[in-house]
């Protein structure tokens, strides 16, 4: 009796999540105007909230995906990164392998309805579907890697081969509403370019529905080697997962010493590339692994951490952000090793979900919402004095509103003229909760403002200054709404 009723329980939330209204409503994704942001095809701003699920496909059953990825919606992320096959073949939960005959697709294709051809079997591909379809019920997009990186390094892919890959999956997925492509994998793009440059244009020359980026190694921005790309529609970064001065005897470092967390920087210098794209970090710091990856004697990053990571590229500029979990991004479970950062104590995936840093990204993208979205720029001259690494503040802005990050709790000398209003209203963020504290009216000039902690913990947040006349939050308001800003049609028809 209980089973039956978790069914019909599991079925209604289904059928409510089927009913909701999805993200691709409002049109196709496409770059900003000002080509720095992205958007629906109506004018309505797309914030990229991502998690990352790179194993997903791999070691999860449909199960276990639609639990994953509901707990996503609820946590308010948009797009899940998964490598579509980790290995050539990829084999997943239910011992289906990717490739049964070279990169000859066909025998998954071959079948009634476009399903596998091979003995009616519940094929790799087929579960990729599902995975696919339960993510877009959920209101969820895919940001499918089609092969990762390393894969590629030691040839397991050659242009030819790349060509009939790319024309399956782009067949396959092109009339799919959440599906966005990413081309790399952990990789820098000179290595095999002309494997990666045959992948993405076979797949472009197909599907012209869906957004395009590259995924690099650490510490590095997809512009340095694809700006020029037509099929490039926006970038992203990887900032890594290296503390300060946590060098480690790599001698091919592309950033200078001591710099390792600074993934605001990485905003600017693609932006040094020409044309302008939009750009995101896909790969910061992961909650719970190790600092370095590998070494199980390392602290691990905390929720703080990847709160900091996320607000110091979005207010730099960034389109969005992406969380990752150690064993979550692993899909950790019984019987599946880990990687990284074995002590005895690594988390199951499900375990992860209950950390805290998973849940709290969504207060992030409420805070960018909650204002008009596309006149926002990133502005440190609104702050007068700053420090340097865990010390440096960092602001963002549009006309009549500013938002200034702050992580160790440090005096905030701000020049409030840098906006309009001859009044302006405060309010404290708190980061870890979303929690609003209105903080009172001040007159417009320079002020110095200090968050006081309430207890020993990081207590990091974001002052919010808001031109007294306008009306983006209330005085007595204690959190941000999910909607965000409810009058951001303001945007798209000044």
């Amino acid at each position: 009796m209980m089973r039956k009723l978790l069914m019909i329980m599991g079925l209604a939330l289904l059928t409510v999540s089927a009913q909701a209204g999805k993200p691709w409503d409002n049109g196709k994704l496409r770059v900003s105007d000002n080509q720095r942001y992205l958007q629906f095809e109506n004018g309505q701003p797309f914030f990229w909230q991502g998690e990352t699920g790179w194993l997903l496909p791999e070691r999860l059953d449909r199960a276990e995906a639609e639990w994953y990825l509901q707990s996503c919606a609820k946590a308010g992320y948009n797009v899940v990164q998964v490598q579509t096959i980790d290995g050539v073949p990829a084999i997943n939960i239910y011992g289906q392998m990717s490739n049964v005959d070279g990169w000859n697709m066909t025998p998954f294709t071959s079948g009634k309805s476009g399903k596998s051809g091979l003995s009616g079997t519940y094929t790799y591909w087929d579960h990729m579907d599902y995975i696919v379809d339960m993510a877009a019920q959920h209101g969820i997009y895919i940001g499918m890697v089609c092969i990762w990186g390393g894969l590629v390094k030691a040839g397991k892919l050659s242009v030819e081969d790349a060509k009939k890959y790319g024309t399956f999956l782009a067949n396959r997925y092109k009339n799919k509403p959440n599906i966005i492509w990413f081309m790399g994998g952990d990789i820098q793009g000179d290595i095999k370019p002309e494997v990666w440059e045959s992948l993405a244009t076979t797949i472009k020359s197909i599907d012209k529905n869906h957004l395009m980026t590259y995924h690099p190694r650490g510490r590095y921005t997809s512009a340095k080697w694809w700006s020029k790309a037509e099929w490039m529609d926006f970038h992203t970064f990887q900032s890594g997962h290296r503390r300060y001065g946590q060098r480690m005897g790599n001698k091919d470092y592309p950033i200078p010493d001591n710099t390792e967390e600074d993934n605001w920087m990485y905003v600017d210098s693609t932006w040094k590339f020409n044309p302008i794209k939009p750009v995101l970090d896909a790969e910061p710091s992961y909650e719970d692994i190790p600092m370095g990856l590998h070494d199980t004697n390392e602290p691990r990053w905390k929720d703080y951490d990847v709160r900091r990571y996320a607000y110091w590229s979005v207010f730099a500029g960034s389109c969005g952000h992406t969380y990752g979990h150690n064993a979550i991004m692993q899909m950790l479970k019984p019987g599946y090793p880990t990687s990284y950062g074995d002590a005895g104590d690594v988390k199951t995936w499900y375990q992860g979900l209950k950390d805290p840093g998973f849940s709290q990204m969504q207060y992030l993208k409420r805070l960018i919402l909650s204002f008009p979205y596309f006149e926002r720029v990133a502005d440190q001259s609104v702050i007068l004095e700053n420090g340097e690494k865990y010390n440096r503040l960092i602001a963002t802005r549009g006309n009549d509103y500013l938002l200034v990050y702050n992580y160790n709790n440090n005096n905030m000398k701000l020049d409030l003229t840098k906006i309009s209003g001859a009044k302006k209203n405060v309010w404290w963020m708190t980061a870890a909760t979303g929690k609003l504290k209105y903080l009172g009216e001040f007159d417009n000039k320079v002020l110095t403002f200090r968050y006081h902690p309430q207890s020993a913990r990081v207590e990091d947040g974001v002052l919010i200054v808001v031109d007294s006349d306008k009306d983006y939050l209330k005085k007595d308001q204690t959190e941000l709404s999910p909607d965000g800003y409810k009058a951001k049609e303001r945007d798209l028809n000044e």
